[in-house]
């Protein structure tokens, strides 16, 4: 349909503006949501083949529980106006016409339509929840995935949020934490530590002398896909927290984001070899994920070189991290502890080392860090910041877990989890094919053939 020659005369710059803005905070949102798939796929890969199921239908669950609570309840707790604590306006995603900015004030600084901007952010709390589930794989119930979803994404992920992104008490301290190495990945680590502890490790996975097995994952082409697919989301996870197009650095910030990613497969690369002589291809995967969740509160505050450094450093911290977590009985299949725990901790203390005067000043976020002259008083602000998150993420995750153990129980039974959770809690197989007995289709067949061997 053509537009009458007098709507076009009526756009000015600004809607231009705001077109191509708006256009690419919801492209980058899709990245962002894209991620999920790229977890399917990393959870698949790790997981064995009797498990697979689960795990694709625990991701869509997750999806829809998280989408509509988010809608309801956590975007107003994280960006609505309030306190220093939690915001208290624009439940259910609603402001009156005009008064957007003054409901959601913690986003007022962008431009783009409100449902621009709930999309984006939900994305981002999905994949925080997202996290909490690698340590947990292959022995939680379904229900438990469900039930702690909603408080998640409705109370603790916005909560932290608001403290940083809100207009928060963090905030107002000058955190650094770009796009959410705190908020989203170190939330979700910290979340998983919580559950897995009251869980315990799969069957098998230690011995009796408390030694550590390995239990591979059936499908390491399929791991590695999910890392790429997650290494592309970050191309709108960093880049597209700008929130803005027209003007915004998004283009040095992306290529911070891969700098570090590429130095992270490297220092994974090399950790491996130091300590085992091989190169361990899921060790590979961790380290560019380790990498990417430490750039992510630093990406639009250090220089590229820094950006290396700080990938590098990600894959080495990750990797020792995975041993010593191991050696302590904490059954983590995915190494999501270490990569997006761990990752996060360095990345968020990062900004406090590595941010530039020049940058800093162009964000508008804090000061410069020690490595500038900026003095210990950034690195403090990032450290408090590490320690207020996880402090209250662990200890309201674990009393939700506790809750939850001590009445649906958080473990499927022994024989469950030996016959594995596709069968027991969804009734089908994701691989039906190479687990299910084929003798049904052996007779079926012979019958059809009048009686004769197949």
């Amino acid at each position: 349909m053509l537009l009458p020659q007098a709507a076009f005369a009526k756009t000015t710059i600004a809607d231009v503006r705001l077109a191509v803005d708006t256009v690419w905070v919801i492209v980058t949102a899709c990245l962002v949501l894209f991620m999920q798939a790229g977890f399917a796929m990393l959870e698949v890969g790790f997981s064995r083949m009797k498990n697979v199921g689960s795990v694709v239908a625990k991701i869509l669950a997750n999806m829809g529980i998280g989408l509509v609570v988010f809608w309801a309840f956590g975007f107003a707790i994280a960006f609505g106006t309030g306190n220093a604590v939690f915001g208290t306006e624009g439940w259910f995603t609603s402001a009156a016409p005009g008064e957007v900015d003054k409901v959601f004030a913690g986003l007022s600084w962008t431009e783009v339509p409100l449902g621009a901007k709930f999309l984006f952010e939900v994305a981002f709390a999905l994949v925080s929840l997202a996290i909490v589930w690698g340590t947990m794989l292959e022995r939680t119930k379904f229900a438990v995935y469900c039930v702690f979803a909603v408080v998640f994404a409705g109370f603790i992920y916005p909560t932290v949020g608001h403290w940083i992104w809100g207009g928060g008490w963090l905030s107002g301290l000058g955190m650094q934490d770009f796009a959410g190495s705190t908020v989203v990945h170190l939330q979700g680590a910290v979340a998983a530590l919580a559950g897995t502890l009251l869980l315990g490790p799969r069957l098998g996975k230690y011995d009796d002398e408390g030694r550590p097995r390995t239990i591979p994952g059936h499908n390491m082409p399929l791991a590695v896909l999910g890392v790429i697919i997650l290494w592309i989301g970050w191309w709108g996870f960093n880049p597209g927290s700008t929130m803005a197009a027209v003007g915004a650095p998004f283009a040095y910030i992306a290529l911070t984001t891969n700098l570090a990613a590429g130095a992270g497969v490297l220092g994974a690369m090399v950790a491996s070899y130091l300590h085992r002589r091989i190169i361990d291809v899921g060790m590979l995967g961790n380290g560019a994920l380790a990498a990417l969740v430490a750039i992510t509160a630093s990406c639009a505050f250090v220089a590229p070189w820094a950006s290396i450094v700080i990938g590098f450093v990600a894959a080495v911290v990750m990797y020792a991290t995975y041993i010593f977590v191991e050696r302590l009985r904490v059954d983590d299949p995915l190494g999501a502890i270490a990569s997006h725990g761990m990752g996060g901790v360095w990345g968020t203390l990062s900004t406090g080392l590595f941010a530039t005067p020049q940058l800093v000043r162009e964000i508008g976020v804090g000061d410069p860090g020690l490595f500038y002259g900026g003095g210990l008083h950034q690195l403090g602000v990032q450290a408090l910041g590490i320690l207020a998150a996880g402090g209250f993420t662990f200890v309201t995750s674990y009393i939700v877990f506790a809750i939850l153990k001590a009445t649906i129980g958080l473990r499927v039974k022994p024989h469950q989890e030996l016959d594995g959770l596709d069968v027991s809690e969804h009734g089908v197989y994701g691989y039906a094919e190479s687990l299910v007995a084929t003798d049904e289709y052996r007779e079926a067949v012979t019958l059809d053939s009048g009686g004769r061997e197949g």
